[in-house]
């Protein structure tokens, strides 16, 4: 059994939005692999949004709605990566590592 320590933080919600977890050895799993891949996809995904709210702020004419828009984008985004990142720091906690 995997230790409360080492469970990992899945990309995703649960119901009623709540945090779920992986609790598994095997970072090869059909899950893991699946996470991993979810994982890349939101990290990616925040830096064409990161690139693309760059590029519409660096104007005068900022719509107030499109950038209420990106507000909320930008919001879901950081939130998808700060889940990644504090996954990744548990997951090198349990391991024992200090750095990636």
């Amino acid at each position: 059994m995997t230790a409360p320590e080492q469970l990992r933080l899945l990309p995703w919600s649960g119901s009623e939005g709540k945090a779920c977890y992986l609790s598994s050895d095997d970072r090869s799993g059909y899950v893991s692999r699946l996470a991993d891949n979810i994982e890349a996809v939101q990290l990616g995904s925040a830096a064409e949004l990161l690139e693309h709210a760059s590029d519409a702020l660096e104007g005068p004419d900022a719509d107030p709605d499109e950038t209420r828009r990106l507000a909320r984008e930008l919001i879901g985004a950081l939130r998808d990566v700060l889940r990644v990142a504090t996954s990744r720091g548990h997951l090198l906690e349990a391991n024992g590592t200090q750095e990636i």
